[in-house]
């Protein structure tokens, strides 16, 4: 897991680069208006809405703009038209790419995302070829800033936790998807400081990469990232430090 958790990092310190630029709030934004539009504008009744609340939060977005996003998908001040897609592809070193796509126009979306894959070594596949070494988990992600793992470890798996890997700077806390919000929430009250905390797709194996082949995956999934329809990206490469 140790690649999955280095991009992890990556992308962290990328987001807050993101949200100066107000590309994390584009994406988050989407996300609560497909939330509403599918469940209602109650986070409450909406568990999908809630955590799409909750992270639009942590990116300090403000609550007129998560109210509008509200409002556009439950249709009060006019009805936005995204339609969410799964992407699933390959990179270079046969690295299994999923992606979670929202757009107004899956055509155009598809040849760049098409094109973004076959600049960089990889190739777009067909739908199904890599989503089975997937699971979806909840994952929440402690710094290590001195804390104690024994004592996060007993904290976590009491709550529900699965299980609690130790990376270089960080744990990783895995739960099934419907323990999610408790783990997240009894780690709050014990006063954890939590860096990241979602439910995500998490690769049942990875692939290591070396040299010429981890660079093209890095501009990959890099690429991937920055392209205005792509909501999330998961991939299952491990790479040296």
């Amino acid at each position: 897991m140790s690649g999955h958790s280095k991009w992890s990092t990556i992308k962290r310190k990328k987001a807050r680069v993101d949200a100066q630029r107000g590309k994390i709030f584009t994406r988050l934004s989407r996300e609560i208006i497909v939330a509403a539009r599918l469940g209602g504008g109650d986070p409450d009744a909406n568990p999908r809405l809630k955590a799409a609340i909750q992270r639009a939060k942590e990116a300090n977005i403000p609550n007129e703009n998560i109210q509008r996003a509200i409002q556009k998908g439950t249709g009060e001040l006019g009805a936005a038209a995204y339609e969410e897609l799964i992407y699933e592809g390959y990179g270079p070193g046969g690295v299994a790419v999923m992606l979670e796509i929202m757009t107004d126009n899956r055509n155009r979306t598809a040849g760049e995302i098409r094109h973004l894959f076959s600049r960089h070594g990889g190739n777009l596949g067909e739908a199904g070829c890599v989503s089975w070494m997937f699971s979806k988990k909840g994952v929440i992600v402690v710094e290590k800033d001195g804390l104690d793992e024994d004592e996060l470890m007993l904290n976590a798996l009491e709550a529900g936790a699965e299980d609690v890997k130790t990376e270089e700077d960080e744990f990783e806390i895995i739960t099934a998807p419907e323990d999610f919000e408790q783990v997240r929430r009894a780690l709050v009250e014990k006063g954890v400081p939590i860096a990241e905390a979602q439910v995500t797709m998490v690769p049942q194996s990875t692939v290591k990469l070396t040299g010429k082949e981890a660079e093209q995956m890095m501009r990959l999934m890099e690429a991937l990232e920055d392209h205005d329809d792509v909501q999330e990206v998961y991939a299952n490469f491990e790479l040296e430090d």
